[in-house]
């Protein structure tokens, strides 16, 4: 399987602006610049739809994982905060809130842990991944 993106620059880093269009088109000339990457600009940026990979590929993992062990998952809520810093990302955090029936605290820790280590993008980033996790 392979997916793609693409993305067009035009002007200077700081005053050029781009767009981002992904084979989906979910992005489609999705604005994006240097005020939206490291300010409060609209538009989105490369950590935030790194954030977004990770948090919905990390989600997508734990099901499976819950799931392989006879569990049925009946809600996971996964928000990834991802850190620039000194122009390399540094950081993926992960909170993680799931309600799984008949499973119990520490099955589930160990459940975030694999997911946390094994979703595909967690394999891809070059940073320190963390994850607060709680199963209500």
């Amino acid at each position: 399987m392979k997916r793609f993106a693409s993305a067009n620059w035009q002007g200077t880093g700081k005053e050029g602006k781009g767009t981002l269009t992904s084979q989906s088109t979910v992005l489609n000339k999705t604005q994006y610049s240097f005020s939206s990457r490291f300010e409060d600009g609209i538009g989105t940026n490369p950590e935030e739809l790194i954030a977004a990979a990770h948090a919905g590929c990390f989600t997508m993992k734990l099901s499976f994982v819950i799931t392989g062990a006879g569990f049925t998952p009946g809600n996971i809520d996964t928000k990834c905060t991802i850190t620039l810093d000194n122009g390399a990302i540094t950081s993926s955090h992960l909170e993680v809130t799931a309600s799984v029936e008949g499973l119990d605290a520490a099955k589930f820790a160990e459940f975030v842990a694999d997911a946390e280590a094994n979703c595909p993008v967690s394999k891809l980033l070059n940073a320190t991944i963390t994850s607060d996790a709680k199963l209500v």
